[in-house]
């Protein structure tokens, strides 16, 4: 494929690429939405997520060994399933959830930076900042994967170190009291359905991880460090998520938390660093968001790019001159852009999870089943990932039926219009050859 850069992404700037995508919706943007789920249980659903989530991605790490690639799942899902429906349609709803998570950040980085002029966090210029961050993206990626690895790094690290912060100060604040159970006498009791559900969308804040896999080759000595970056970028966005939910549980309500769900660690910072608190959490709110787009772009852009060159997916190329990968920025800012104005946060994110996790069933049987000849694997682990992929899928669908069954219907008609789009297009393939 044109444009990549074999060895260009080091052990470092891989983990900064995946950090950078999970510290950021997983906080910013989804604290307070698994708190609406789960009540005073919400941290610990962080651990459930991680701990699912550690289960999926051996399948990936696993895939990553034998076909290092910068088109990552779509080179999985092909060799799986071959040219066809099957793995066109799934790597499109991996681009498309990863896409949304693209929107899900761009939000939230409006809506907190709105909290500096006190403005309404659903007001129109929400989605107009949300905008203006993915241009700004475009912009970083069109300089090569030298700049985006070196930005990316060092903001994750700022990011980091700042939340850290935060956390601290939040837990001092509370005086490190974790009894969570006197903060939610306003909070309704979940059902064992939402708790699972609330799973889904903590899955999603530990999705970043694909970023990795998605530039494959281009990491040095990928075989290695592939699996040795998705693991240490697990690790430590699992690490930030729980000092930080357990710094806000220890400053607001579960009711505060879910009244300010848009902008929660913005609340819960108001008190910990008085005046200043706002500001510092808004300023490292707007950090981690673009750290998150720019590092989710680039590798979204280089899937259609993969998928585009191997004639899986309606591609034309505009202009000789300008490379495949070059054109699929475009189209990943373009729908992100789209996204980001028509829907708010809390929809966002729930077509993000049943998009992910529905494709991820794919992957998981593609491994297990399609490729139990080529890649020795632990298929009891791939199977009790399978499992609890179902499981997780099948409550959050069942509770947002119950909450918002659009964003199901929406998320069901995107799938299937994939399915038929694909069909035809193959169809039309085969027969002009």
């Amino acid at each position: 494929m044109d444009g990549y850069k074999k060895n260009s992404i080091s052990l470092t700037g891989a983990i900064g690429l995946g950090t950078g995508v999970m510290i950021s919706a997983g906080i910013f943007a989804l604290t307070g939405q698994i708190a609406e789920l789960s009540s005073r249980w919400f941290p610990f659903i962080f651990i459930a997520g991680a701990f699912v989530t550690a289960f999926s991605a051996y399948s990936y790490i696993k895939f990553s060994h034998h076909f290092p690639s910068a088109g990552g799942i779509g080179k999985y899902l092909v060799e799986s399933y071959g040219k066809g429906v099957i793995a066109s349609v799934s790597a499109l709803m991996m681009i498309l959830s990863m896409v949304i998570n693209q929107s899900l950040v761009a939000r939230t980085f409006g809506s907190y930076t709105m909290q500096l002029f006190g403005g309404a966090p659903n007001d129109w210029i929400v989605p107009l900042l949300g905008v203006g961050l993915l241009l700004f993206s475009l912009i970083v990626n069109l300089s090569g994967n030298a700049f985006i690895q070196t930005f990316t790094s060092f903001m994750s690290f700022v990011k980091i170190f700042g939340l850290l912060l935060f956390s601290f100060g939040g837990l001092y604040a509370a005086k490190f009291a974790f009894d969570l159970s006197t903060t939610t006498q306003e909070a309704p009791d979940p059902t064992v359905f939402h708790y699972i559900g609330a799973i889904a969308l903590a899955i999603l804040a530990f999705k970043g991880f694909t970023t990795i896999t998605n530039n494959g080759d281009e990491i040095k000595e990928p075989k290695k460090n592939v699996a040795r970056a998705i693991i240490i970028s697990i690790a430590i966005s699992l690490f930030i998520y729980l000092c930080i939910s357990f710094a806000v549980s220890g400053t607001l309500s579960v009711s505060e938390i879910i009244a300010a769900k848009d902008y929660a660690l913005a609340e819960a910072a108001k008190p910990v660093f008085q005046g200043l608190g706002l500001w510092f959490t808004v300023i490292l709110a707007i950090l981690a968001t673009i750290t998150a787009v720019i590092a989710s772009v680039f590798a979204v852009s280089r899937l259609i790019a993969m998928l585009a060159d191997m004639k899986m997916i309606p591609h034309k190329d505009i202009k000789e001159n300008i490379r495949t990968q070059k054109q699929t920025l475009f189209y990943t800012v373009g729908i992100a852009i789209i996204l980001t104005i028509l829907f708010d946060l809390s929809r966002i994110a729930s077509m993000g999870a049943i998009l992910y996790i529905t494709m991820d069933m794919v992957i998981h049987y593609g491994l297990c089943r399609k490729m139990k000849d080529k890649i020795s694997a632990n298929k009891k682990i791939i199977w009790a990932a399978l499992i609890f992929d179902i499981i997780i899928l099948g409550a959050f669908v069942y509770v947002k039926l119950m909450s918002d069954w659009l964003v199901v219907l929406v998320s069901v008609m995107i799938i299937i219009a994939l399915i038929i789009m694909q069909s035809i297009f193959m169809k039309q393939k085969t027969t002009s050859s």
